[in-house]
């Protein structure tokens, strides 16, 4: 069984790999077309001063997603 946890519990330096998104409608849609599919590495880069929004290196991008969006991606710990 892998251990995972949710995107948002990533810290600052931390990697993860996704395993699967836990929502539906848009924000699931939207989270694919930025590149958040199974098997994508993701790397946190820093949190908001209020801990609700992080910023993620996704597939050469930096990416800044709500803690409520993030939560709903499941990553692997590298």
């Amino acid at each position: 069984m892998k251990n995972t946890l949710a995107l948002c519990a990533l810290r600052p330096g931390e990697r993860g790999t996704v395993t699967a998104l836990h929502m539906g409608g848009a924000m699931r849609r939207r989270l694919r077309d930025i590149g958040l599919i199974e098997d994508t590495p993701v790397e946190c880069l820093g949190l908001g001063s209020g801990g609700g929004i992080a910023a993620y290196y996704i597939r050469g991008a930096v990416i800044a997603l709500r803690r409520e969006d993030s939560g709903g991606v499941e990553v692997e710990p590298l």
